[in-house]
């Protein structure tokens, strides 16, 4: 087998997505062993977490409302925006905060489909979250 065939087959680990986020020159910092992607100045950071065998890419948007009259147009809204505006990320709900995830098959990641999912992230922070805020304050 040549040894590019064996450096392709080798098992992906955190210092490889360390080396994709340099090379596509993301700012990040390590926290803990989490990777905290700067995604600009007036939006939320990009948290990416290797936990073999995949890497969680998550970003917290905010609190979901504790006004429940908002609930239905909000998740309305998250199920339209993940039916029409994402293809590597969704939005959720988790322990009250509305957040926006993808989970990548670490064996198998490459610097493309990092960056499609970051890039995909950054179209919806810049995109949706304006408006989903919006709502959720019921303006």
């Amino acid at each position: 087998m040549r040894a590019s065939t064996l450096a392709h087959r080798m098992a992906r680990t955190h210092e490889d997505v360390e080396t994709y986020l340099l090379t596509l020159a993301r700012p990040f910092e390590l926290d803990q062993g989490t990777f905290v992607v700067s995604s600009g100045p007036d939006s939320p950071p990009i948290a990416i977490r290797v936990e073999a065998p995949v890497v969680a890419v998550r970003v917290d948007i905010g609190a979901v409302p504790a006004d429940t009259a908002s609930h239905i147009e909000l998740f309305r809204k998250l199920l339209e925006l993940n039916a029409s505006d994402l293809l590597h990320a969704a939005y959720g709900i988790s322990h009250g905060h509305i957040v926006l995830s993808a989970g990548l098959e670490l064996e198998n990641l490459d610097v493309n489909e990092l960056d499609a999912t970051l890039s995909d992230i950054d179209l919806a922070l810049a995109r949706h979250v304006p408006a989903l805020r919006a709502i959720a304050r019921g303006i």
